[in-house]
């Protein structure tokens, strides 16, 4: 167990302290904050929110003056929030290598207390460090980026904002089972890029597709247990505090309904919104949207199913048999929330008998099934467990 305390500096007291300041339905009022005459309780805790202004890695910058997103964030509404406490602001170490150690440790902590952290950075590459507190606890994970380009990098890179994902996918022992990316655009991604993602059965959603399929976020959330958010992937004119910002890109809206599907994910327990440049941020929107995204997580939270895995007894169960009689997909849909599941069949060793892994997918793979087609989520999930 580790001494929170002393990892995070408090927040302003006069303005954190005083509670009053906020309304009783107020987000201000509920989170327990960490001020100098007070640190958070951790006991029965849904989500820990906490800054590392920590930026080696990448153009952007950071100040030392309080979070935009925090001001904004309390003073948001919010009927029957869950419990939430706010940690306060990382002490960074005198190296990056010690600052990242920490945070795992954090993050571990937190996993193990079945507490999500939610984080605001700082740069994207902090993702690995969220990344190796997954290693630590020795779980297989799924991650999911919100990017507009991949941070794969070269090999001879340095850990950075625009390589952490090729290290991540280099790190033995490998404990990334599948990746997704979502809302990249063509012009920022190499070809070489998608096929190598693709050659891995990893998935890659173009900022287009996305934008016209919505719906189909939600089984990818829910397949997902950590999502990166790099608020690059969101057109300048909703988000400017980025050196990395572009025109084009996903709007406010959708950034919102990504974070709503990834609070309702039973399966997803780490989240983090990357590359906040405050002192670009003049007219505060940057922060604004940013707590917004945090609302939407919350609301999506709250209306958390515990579907992790289909109920059997619960689903009505929908078997697909293809034209050569030997192949078969079951699907399963939940009879309470009328979400769909696939059993992909797999054998964990060769005494045991075969067992269904499920996968989350939408109804339009149900349909694609009864067409006659394999959906591409079968497909790379069986050859994966293969």
């Amino acid at each position: 167990m580790i001494d929170f305390n002393s990892y995070f500096d408090p927040l302003n007291q006069g303005i954190y302290s005083n509670k009053e300041r906020w309304s009783l339905t107020q987000l201000g009022r509920s989170i327990d904050s960490h001020t100098q005459d007070n640190f958070p309780d951790l006991n029965i805790v849904d989500i820990a929110i906490f800054n590392v202004k920590e930026y080696e890695g990448s153009n952007n910058i950071t100040d030392n003056n309080d979070c935009k997103v925090r001001d904004s964030l309390y003073q948001l509404h919010f009927d029957n929030a869950p419990k939430i406490v706010d940690l306060g602001n990382l002490i960074l170490m005198p190296t990056r290598k010690e600052s990242f150690k920490i945070i795992e440790a954090i993050c571990i902590e937190l996993f193990t207390r079945g507490i999500i952290p939610c984080i605001i950075g700082g740069g994207q590459d902090i993702s690995y460090a969220v990344y190796k507190a997954y290693v630590g606890m020795k779980k297989i994970i799924t991650f999911c980026c919100v990017d507009k380009s991949f941070d794969i990098g070269m090999e001879e890179d340095q850990l950075a904002s625009f390589s952490f994902l090729g290290k991540i996918i280099g790190y033995t022992p490998n404990h990334l089972f599948h990746y997704s990316n979502i809302g990249y655009q063509s012009f920022y991604v190499s070809p070489m890029a998608i096929e190598m993602l693709e050659s891995m059965n990893f998935d890659t959603y173009r900022l287009g597709y996305i934008r016209s399929n919505m719906n189909e976020l939600e089984p990818i959330m829910r397949n997902t247990d950590f999502i990166s958010f790099d608020i690059s992937a969101i057109q300048y004119a909703y988000a400017s505090a980025n050196v990395y910002a572009s025109p084009n890109g996903l709007a406010g809206e959708d950034a919102c309904k990504i974070m709503r599907y990834a609070g309702i994910s039973d399966k997803l327990t780490s989240v983090g919104i990357f590359e906040y440049n405050q002192n670009l941020d003049k007219d505060n929107q940057t922060a604004k949207l940013i707590s917004q995204m945090i609302w939407y997580f919350l609301e999506g939270y709250i209306k958390r199913k515990n579907e992790i895995n289909p109920n059997i007894k619960d689903c009505t169960k929908y078997t697909v048999a293809f034209e050569d009689e030997k192949n078969e997909i079951i699907f399963y849909k939940s009879n309470s929330s009328g979400r769909w599941w696939m059993g992909v069949p797999f054998q964990s060793d060769d005494n045991s008998p075969e067992s269904n892994y499920f996968v989350a997918c939408s109804y339009q793979d149900y349909e694609q099934a009864n067409k006659g087609e394999v959906p591409e989520r079968w497909i790379k999930t069986f050859k994966k467990l293969d």
